[in-house]
């Protein structure tokens, strides 16, 4: 079982706690990894892209000259896909991009994740995080005596008002609870903060 330190809010070590072999300590699937990064990508596409086909455009009602004897190519509307103007033939129409892993995929994904900042040493396990009140200025000093100065996830057991307020004025900080942890995220941020109790949760999901 992987070891990591243990630190509270004051960056001062206070122990060690051994992840779960089976959600921190697998081999990272690098493809599995990446289709879960492009399905979670698709879904936030918006799909509202839009252009209009011949019967869509504006005109064109009338034969724009007659069918013979003009020497001319025959035409039957000025709003066609030849004409300046016309409609678009096979364009974008509003569509869902979003598609589904199966589970099991969608489960080793996530593993792979949490392992891959294992081993790169981008994982801070808090004893314990707790704020008195919303207050910006406390959590960039909790972050500050942690030498974070990137990007970090910071992932509680639960949803906690106070945490969640403090971080979201920082650049870079995100807050999640632990049931809303995802692969994107995890790979995003290059820190991973995540709280004793947090962790467990995690192992009890995923294991």
């Amino acid at each position: 079982m992987p070891k990591v330190a243990v630190f509270n809010i004051e960056g001062s070590q206070v122990g060690e706690i051994e992840l779960s072999d089976s959600v921190f300590g697998i081999n990272p699937n690098g493809h599995v990894l990446h289709q879960a990064v492009v399905m979670q990508q698709a879904s936030l596409r918006s799909g509202t892209h839009k252009v209009k086909g011949r019967s869509e455009v504006r005109g064109g009602g009338r034969k724009p000259w007659k069918q013979k004897g003009t020497g001319r190519a025959r035409q039957g509307s000025i709003r066609s896909p030849q004409w300046r103007g016309g409609g678009i033939v096979f364009g974008p129409t509003p569509r869902s991009y979003s598609f589904k892993l199966p589970k099991k995929v969608r489960r080793l994904a996530i593993k792979s994740a949490l392992s891959s900042k294992v081993i790169a040493n981008e994982i801070i396990v808090l004893d314990t995080l707790n704020l008195s009140s919303p207050k910006t200025k406390e959590f960039a000093g909790i972050l500050s005596k942690l030498n974070v100065d990137r990007k970090a996830l910071v992932v509680a057991p639960e949803y906690d008002n106070n945490v969640a307020l403090s971080a979201r004025n920082i650049p870079g900080v995100k807050f999640v609870q632990a049931d809303g942890i995802n692969v994107l995220d995890v790979l995003v941020y290059d820190k991973l903060i995540i709280t004793k109790d947090a962790v467990h949760k995690v192992e009890e999901v995923f294991a």
